[in-house]
């Protein structure tokens, strides 16, 4: 049974601000684990790599080319089913639209002082996608890390996905080939994140890397950051849902578990203005659990880390999902548009009885690479702009200069920077700023 909070009842704030702060970690060394790792990819290249994989997925790969001669997508993908494959490509259309109606315009000005401004966007020329492979099967997550990429023309595509014993989802391989993909090598774990990062073998480093992945994976993104961009640190899974009277306890229930179902750190919190309809949600989940083919990992999930909150009215609802700042957040309630404007952190905000988060995760054509861990304060979910740059363009007329250099000189000389003064004033006839 999840826990349940009632917003005026005397110590809420502190019960349930402890309740956020639990940890929902996976306990091991990771950190640690993963330096080792990474310090060997990076010190023998092909070989470290070659040599994980065939320790952790008992598959034999070249430590030159990084392949196997058990895993070829092309082969995978002609036995992806009909009707997956219409799936995947009426989903892959759906986010290309969504992401290329994101693209930004460059721009520049002149502004009173005669001085051109303004800003390019240029794609980045290498991207590295991490997939999770084996018998999982991600085809959205190839998708949503990859045609994001294309859209904003990164040149180079690289995707990587563990294949124990060669098994890999032939959805995945059609989805890798339907997206893009320039190049695959069947690698995971921290060992494809430092390949990715530092180059093995025939892989050249990327410039960035996305997708997710467990701990191990999160980890290495971490430690690589700075070598090479990442998109986040991704935590479980998360669900928020706010329901009023007017929601559907059953379809609660099982939005709640949707997200439950993906790991036993995932976390699903319900708040509501009806104490009935908490209730009925909560006895209808034990119902759905019962039945649910994952309901093992759900129920773990749910007893563990989910949450049934009451509050008298849906301004103190926004504030507390606003305090959770969830990666899912549903807004099961008869006007969700009048609430809207009061949540100011969530990963992904979905209006409405109709709009069930699983929607999102495939064929809205909206990202579902979101902030967790309550990153929603400050970060925002996958999208075009994670594969462009934007660049600072300036043009300084005579005119302009004439009025830009003297305050210029001045913050120089106040910051000891003689160089710098020198270097604007050697522009003008004064001949200031030596020193």
């Amino acid at each position: 049974m999840a826990r349940r909070f009632d917003s005026n009842a005397p110590g809420f704030r502190d019960a349930f601000t402890d309740f956020l702060a639990e940890d929902r970690g996976t306990g091991h060394d990771v950190a640690s684990i993963v330096a080792r790792i990474l310090n060997d990819v990076e010190g023998h290249g092909g070989k470290a790599v070659a040599d994980y994989t065939a320790k952790y997925d008992e598959l034999q790969i070249d430590p030159t080319t990084l392949e196997s001669d058990n895993v070829n997508l092309h082969a995978l993908a002609a036995d992806c089913p009909a009707d997956l494959r219409e799936a995947i490509d009426f989903a892959h259309d759906r986010i290309a639209a969504y992401h290329a109606a994101q693209r930004p315009a460059d721009h520049s000005f002149t502004d009173s002082a005669g001085v051109e401004l303004g800003w390019r966007w240029t794609a980045l020329e290498s991207v590295g996608v991490y997939v999770p492979g084996g018998r999982a099967s991600y085809p959205s997550s190839v998708l949503m890390n990859t045609v994001p990429a294309k859209i904003a023309g990164v040149e180079r595509i690289v995707m990587v996905a563990p294949a124990p014993g060669g098994e890999l989802a032939p959805a995945v391989a059609y989805a890798a080939l339907k997206a893009g993909v320039d190049e695959f090598y069947p690698i995971g774990g921290a060992q494809a994140v430092g390949a990715l990062a530092f180059g093995a073998g025939r892989l050249k480093p990327v410039d960035k890397i996305v997708g997710p992945g467990n701990a191990f994976v999160a980890e290495a993104k971490r430690q690589v950051f700075g070598r090479v961009g990442i998109d986040t640190i991704a935590g479980p899974s998360e669900i928020l849902i706010i329901a009023d009277h007017t929601a559907n306890p059953d379809w609660i229930a099982a939005d709640l578990l949707s997200q439950a179902e993906h790991d036993p750190s995932s976390q699903s919190i319900l708040i509501t203005v009806d104490e009935a309809v908490g209730k009925a949600v909560e006895i209808s989940v034990e119902n759905q659990l019962k039945e649910l083919a994952t309901g093992e990992r759900a129920r773990v999930s749910w007893e563990r880390h989910g949450a049934i909150i009451t509050v008298p009215d849906l301004d103190i609802a926004a504030g507390i999902a606003n305090q959770i700042a969830a990666e899912h957040l549903e807004l099961a309630i008869s006007d969700p548009d009048a609430l809207l404007p009061h949540i100011r952190h969530a990963g992904a905000v979905f209006l409405g009885h109709l709009t069930p988060e699983a929607l999102g995760d495939y064929v809205t054509g909206s990202n579902h690479v979101l902030p967790t861990s309550r990153a929603a304060r400050f970060g925002s979910g996958l999208g075009l702009y994670d594969f462009l740059k934007r660049m600072s363009v300036q043009r300084v007329s005579s005119r302009g200069f004439a009025a830009l250099a003297p305050a210029a000189i001045r913050l120089a000389e106040a910051e000891r920077l003689p160089a710098h003064a020198r270097s604007v004033s050697i522009r003008t006839n004064r001949g200031e700023g030596d020193g």
